[in-house]
Parts: C-alpha cells; sequence; structure tokens
C-alpha cells in the first residue's frame, strides 16, 4: 500500500512546541533560496523538531539535506525498487527495517543485519542506498517522533567486507547522519561485535564528532543492549520475538516497491539546482574532499 505522507496538521496536534508562525518564517527564507526545491510544510516541521525548533540550525539542516543529496548520486540516485538491478541485488544482501516497538523513552527504532554473509556479494553503496531509502519512507509516514535509535547487528560481517568499504562511502554517510537527517538521534547500537568492527570503527571515527561518539554503543551480546530497550522488540535472529527477519524484510521491501511512484517523484523534485544559487555553487568536492586524499584500506 502506497504511504499515507503525514499531515502538517497531525504535526501540529502531536507538537505543541510546533508554531505555525516559525513554519511561515522558515517558508518565507526558502523562498528568497532559489536553488532549493519545494520543501512542504510538514517536512518543514520535521527539520524544526530535528533542531528543537531553533530557526538558523533549521536553514542549516535544510540547506544540508537537499545539497548532500543532489551530490551523492550514489546514496540517492536511480532508486526504483522495482527497476534497479543493484538495488535489487542489495535486497538480497542486507535487511534494514524500522521495528514496531519503541523504548521505554518512546524513541523508534531502526534495525540493520546481513542476510547474506558472502563478502563479494557485498556492496556498500547499494546497501546505504536502501537504508535511506527505508529511512526516508519512515519519515515521510510517521513525521516527527521524540528520538530515533539505530541498531545494527553485526552478526556475518567478515573481514572482507570491511575490504569492500571505502573511508569516501562512510565520510559521505556519517555527514550526511550527523548534518542534514532530520532525526533526534539518540544511540547507535552496533550488537553482536567481533573483532573486525574494530577496523570498521576505526575508519569511522576521524569522521564522527564528540556528539555521535557519545551515542555509540558497541555490545557484544545482547546483555548491556538491555539496558537501551526491550530485547523482544529485535527480530527473532538477533534474540528478540519481532518475527523472523525474512518475514520482516519481506514485508519492508513490499512496502518499497509499492512506494515507487514516490522515490522516482522524490528524486525528479527534491533536488537542489546548482545553476540557481545565489553566490558559488557546491560540489561533492567542495562538500567531502578528495577520494585519494584517504588512505586505502588493503585487505585480501
Amino acid at each position: 500500500m502506497a504511504v499515507q505522507a503525514i499531515t502538517f496538521e497531525e504535526e501540529l496536534k502531536k507538537n505543541p512546541e510546533l508554531k505555525v508562525e516559525d513554519v511561515r518564517m522558515l517558508r518565507e527564507w526558502c523562498e528568497k533560496q532559489p536553488h532549493l526545491p519545494k520543501i512542504t510544510d510538514s517536512e518543514l516541521a520535521l527539520f524544526l523538531h530535528s533542531n528543537y525548533y531553533r530557526i538558523e540550525p533549521t536553514k542549516t539542516t535544510i540547506e544540508n539535506y537537499y545539497t548532500i543529496r543532489s551530490h551523492v548520486p550514489e546514496f540517492y540516485n536511480n532508486r526504483d525498487p522495482l527497476g534497479c538491478k543493484e538495488l535489487r541485488r542489495a535486497f538480497q544482501t542486507a535487511a534494514y527495517m524500522p521495528l514496531e516497538g519503541k523504548t521505554a523513552e518512546g524513541y523508534s527504532i531502526l534495525y540493520g543485519r546481513l542476510i547474506d554473509f558472502d563478502p563479494s556479494h557485498y556492496v556498500y553503496n547499494d546497501c546505504m542506498k536502501l537504508w535511506n531509502m527505508i529511512t526516508d519512507l519512515w519519515l515521510l509516514e510517521k513525521g516527527t517522533t521524540k528520538g530515533h535509535v539505530f541498531v545494527v547487528d553485526v552478526s556475518g560481517i567478515l573481514l572482507g567486507h570491511a575490504g569492500r568499504i571505502s573511508p569516501m562511502g562512510i565520510k559521505k554517510y556519517l555527514t550526511f547522519l550527523q548534518e542534514a537527517l532530520p532525526v533526534r538521534l539518540k544511540g547507535l547500537h552496533f550488537t553482536n561485535s567481533i573483532p573486525v568492527m574494530d577496523i570498521i570503527l576505526n575508519m569511522m571515527k576521524p569522521f564522527m564528532k564528540k556528539e555521535l561518539m557519545d551515542l555509540l554503543h558497541v555490545h557484544k551480546s545482547n546483555d548491556t543492549l538491555a539496558k537501551y530497550f526491550s530485547i523482544d522488540l529485535l527480530p527473532n535472529e538477533s534474540g528478540g520475538k519481532a518475527g523472523s527477519v525474512a518475514e520482516l524484510h519481506a514485508k519492508n521491501i513490499k512496502h518499497l516497491e509499492d512506494n515507487r511512484d514516490y522515490f522516482l517523484e522524490e528524486e525528479r523534485v527534491k533536488r537542489v539546482d546548482e545553476s540557481l544559487r545565489v553566490g558559488k555553487g557546491r560540489t561533492a568536492t567542495e562538500i567531502f574532499g578528495v577520494e585519494g586524499s584517504f588512505k586505502k584500506l588493503d585487505i585480501d
């Protein structure tokens, strides 16, 4: 079933701190930024909420959100869930999904894990494309929430997977997560951690600000993860009772396919037009630096 986007009226009911006046002020600002796409009131509410209703940081998030998405085609273009071969392969490689329950604080949980453990089948950019599609649809449907927690079960990750991740690919996602994604991130958990995770974390840490480092938790087992939320909320394979990963994943992929039109339209209309930007246009090199400046991790 195609997603029902949350309405601005629903957001106003949900968030007493959300003020129509603030949204109007942001809309006027957006209209003076000719390079930005059209942004709905419910999207502006999401940006405001993620910045705790501070106007100036919200403007920065809006600018970063659309600019980064426009300059990282490997994550944000060609997202047809039915027609993109690479994406279809990613569906066979990794499962990412919002979980049904919430933490005691009312935070929503986004969960991920590999389902095919063969490193030669793993393509980081395509798996990140899938992760971002899941996140986009979730935000469109649910809108604001008290907080978000990301949980990744690293069972099945091998040295070969680490060798297929580029530092620039990590930098691009972490920049988006920290500077642009309109969520109140409350935790980033890796569970069932194994020594190879240290290599991946060492690739991530240079691009993580202190605020994100403070939210990072690496667990060898669910014993320590259980301090943050009920383990029952997780899929069966991760020790929970939410149902099998295969069943939840199939339902989730069907949801993406049902919303194919949204992804095609989003790519067409929700990007910046650098030719209309007042002042100097931005480029991927200016935002992220040069790919070759990173040491390549060579793992056979």
